[in-house]
């Protein structure tokens, strides 16, 4: 069919096989981001999210390359394992001059090699001629940019744009430029190694004749500037070399994971390089980005629990992310911001938009369970790493996240946390947070304040953590009564949120604490948080893995049935990674085994299912049919941080591993393999401060064997059958 692409006043068709092309090629390096189709082009069509962002602007919105006015025929596009370098082969397509043939197709082929470092695009583009004869033509580049905020590109108008500058050209350079309202001058300054034959419009002609076998090479920079450039004199080659360089040796420094399966082996490299790619230098050390294109920026609740999925093998992202939201911690009320004292940030946000508080979300507070999930971090991250220091510098931070939960987070002194509704911000405030996610049975939304199940959850596993702490920083009384408290609301919980007819805990109370009585996966976190009494959390796994709820893929986020149930919605009645990992793992702690498999399963073959066998933010709820994937939701991010965390967490949920790294132990706690795996086997795992272990969990039959291949003296490894 045919496409319509536009660079300024000019049209050019081109033709692909269908309109909107599903496939993407993503990449990303600090706070530059690219989205491309196949092709390697930024072409305006279907969602319309293509493009390079910096700092939550798009810098490029249209970059498309072409061979005497017609786009070239796709042979094959790629991004290598670290998700650092995309190459993309391309071949002529035939041309004619009247009826004349003047260069066959297949003739000549190009590729496109791209990397992103700090600011800038590098593109390396090597043409050569496989033809018997000699072959002349035009490569032509186009680019623009609309300077558009990431919230305009993902729908919201605005009532007035800044001012968008007349293209400005050099013998080797170009520039786009646009004075936003916040009076910043934001540039996409571009450089080629050699000079075009011919400009037009912001289309750039290279005239090339290359003889049989012969190569040409042209290189294309693109810089994103926002106010004043920092120049970076490294060319592409250089980048490349330094990248490969810094990427080899952090994987030679971190663990790696082997198993008997060679395609859960590409689906964990695959998160891990996702991951990877995702971790963002800030002020205070690395934070996970949330996901692309609309959420690549810090989250509180998204970073705390991609850390937590990852801590068993990675603790270092607890460690940043711990540092950087204490930085970000409210010290102040806010009402705008929804911030008070003590109360973790919900997101920040770069770009026009936000500077102008045309969005609240500059630097807003608005999630009920960030502060809780941040005081499981500091625990977990304390049982993993042993790390009293970090702490220590913390406990300040720590302390006034649990007076928040008292003062601010209880708004009725009920002892559940709650939220109300946020004028100008978000009506929902936990991770299910669209306007429609929280209901009654009817189908009434509920009114605040409501107290969410899983928040409950958070909130008493929050103060078993602090309680732990509390005693490690020498406050025994502070200790004892967290530990109480978190007792009392364990009791309170499985009174106030079970529904007996329903076999599970509700959903929320609303501010009359009359429950919302629907079906939902949030009663799966009571699980992971172990506030779930043993009887009842039986009934809660039977539930989650009812055909109304387990779409065969994963469990979906609300039942079949229920009066807002639609498998292609955000929240109600779609199936989330993060969600299900969540759950698997309580369902594992709580011993339902052949509950955990079926998920686990679903959520691997979900991944084989996926493009690069990366895992989206979401997928559709509908139930799994045989020999088809899971049907795409249209707006998905991929890679989206906590989904890419979801097999590395259900990974640790079988193999039953914790940590106390104090006391240089490892503990296996009835370790299983679900019949896709038969081994694993984990290689540099940190088990205390520069102490790590080589270790092989295989299965025999029924029983899971763990040997230690490599391991120092003084650590000791501790197996619970």
């Amino acid at each position: 069919m045919a496409q319509v692409s536009r660079i300024k006043d000019s049209f050019f068709i081109v033709a692909t096989s269908t309109i909107i092309d599903p496939f993407r090629l993503i990449q990303k390096d600090g706070e530059i981001f690219g989205i491309y189709d196949r092709f390697g082009d930024i072409l305006p069509l279907g969602k319309g999210e293509q493009g390079v962002y910096y700092k939550g602007t798009r810098y490029l919105s249209h970059y498309e390359l072409r061979i005497n006015g017609m786009r070239p025929l796709f042979l094959s596009s790629n991004m290598d394992e670290d998700n650092f370098l995309m190459t993309v082969d391309l071949t002529n397509p035939d041309i004619y001059s009247g009826g004349e043939l003047l260069l066959r197709r297949d003739s000549v082929h190009l590729l496109r090699a791209r990397v992103l470092s700090g600011t800038r695009v590098l593109e390396h583009i090597r043409v050569r001629n496989f033809g018997e004869e000699d072959a002349a033509f035009v490569l032509e580049l186009g680019a623009d940019s609309d300077f558009e905020d990431i919230f305009e590109v993902r729908g919201i108008k605005r009532a007035g744009r800044g001012a968008l500058h007349e293209p400005e050209y050099g013998k080797k350079e170009f520039s786009l430029s646009y004075d936003g309202l916040d009076s910043v001058r934001r540039t996409t300054a571009f450089t080629f190694s050699r000079g075009p034959d011919r400009m037009s419009g912001n289309t750039f002609m290279f005239s090339l004749r290359l003889k049989p076998n012969q190569t040409e090479e042209v290189y294309v920079t693109a810089e994103c500037v926002e106010g004043r450039s920092r120049k970076d004199g490294r060319g592409y080659v250089e980048v490349l070399r330094d990248a490969r360089k810094r990427l080899g040796s952090r994987r030679k420094s971190g663990v790696e994971i082997f198993t008997s399966n060679e395609h859960f082996n590409i689906s964990i490299r695959r998160s891990l390089a996702d991951i990877e790619m995702m971790l963002t230098e800030t002020p205070k050390g690395l934070f996970p980005y949330g996901g692309i294109p609309w959420y690549c920026t810090p989250f509180g609740r998204d970073g705390i629990i991609t850390a937590l999925e990852c801590a068993w093998i990675k603790p270092d992202i607890a460690a940043g992310a711990l540092k950087y939201l204490s930085h970000m911690q409210a010290t102040g009320r806010d009402e705008r911001k929804a911030a008070e004292p003590g109360k973790i940030m919900h997101e920040t946000r770069h770009g026009e938009m936000a500077a102008l508080g045309e969005i609240p979300f500059g630097l807003y507070y608005g999630s009920v369970d960030a502060t809780p999930l941040y005081i499981i971090l500091a625990g977990v991250y304390w049982r993993r790493t042993g790390d009293t220091a970090l702490i220590r510098k913390l406990w300040k931070s720590i302390s006034a996240a649990l007076s928040w939960l008292d003062e601010y987070g209880d708004a009725d002194g009920d002892g559940f946390l709650e939220y109300s509704p946020h004028a100008g911000g978000l009506r929902n405030q936990g991770w299910k947070d669209s306007q429609d996610s929280v209901f009654h049975r009817d189908g009434r939304l509920a009114e605040g304040p409501i107290a969410l199940c899983e928040v409950q959850a958070y909130l008493y596993a929050a103060k078993k953590e602090a309680a732990a702490l509390s005693r490690l920083m020498g406050d025994d009384a502070q200790a004892d009564r967290l530990r109480l408290e978190a007792e009392e609301l364990k009791k309170r919980f499985n009174e106030a949120f079970w529904d007996e007819e329903m076999g599970t805990y509700v959903l929320a109370l609303d501010g009359r604490k009359k429950p919302c009585r629907v079906v939902s996966s949030n009663a799966g976190h009571a699980l992971f948080a172990g506030i779930a009494d043993p009887q009842k959390a039986r009934s809660v796994a039977d539930m989650l893995l009812s055909e109304s709820v387990f779409s065969g893929w994963g469990i979906r986020t609300i039942g079949d049935g229920e009066k807002r149930y639609n498998p292609m919605s955000y929240h109600n009645g779609s199936v989330w990674p993060h969600d299900n990992a969540l759950t698997a793992f309580g369902l594992a702690a709580y011993g339902f085994t052949e509950h955990f498999n079926k998920v686990f399963m679903g959520i691997f073959d979900a991944a084989l299912m996926s493009d690069l066998q990366r895992l989206p933010e979401l997928f559709c709820g509908f139930p799994r049919r045989n020999g088809m994937a899971p049907t795409q939701y249209p707006v998905a991010c991929a890679p989206q941080t906590w989904a890419s965390g979801a097999l590395l967490l259900m990974l640790h949920a079988s193999l039953g591993v914790y940590f106390e790294a104090d006391k240089s132990m490892i503990i296996f706690k009835e370790p299983e393999l679900p019949s896709f795996l038969t081994s694993v086997y984990l290689k540099n795992l940190p088990v205390a401060p520069r102490k790590t272990l080589d270790i092989l969990i295989s299965r025999y039959g029924e029983d899971v064997t763990i040997e230690a291949l490599k391991k120092p003296d003084d650590v000791h490894i501790l197996i619970i059958k």
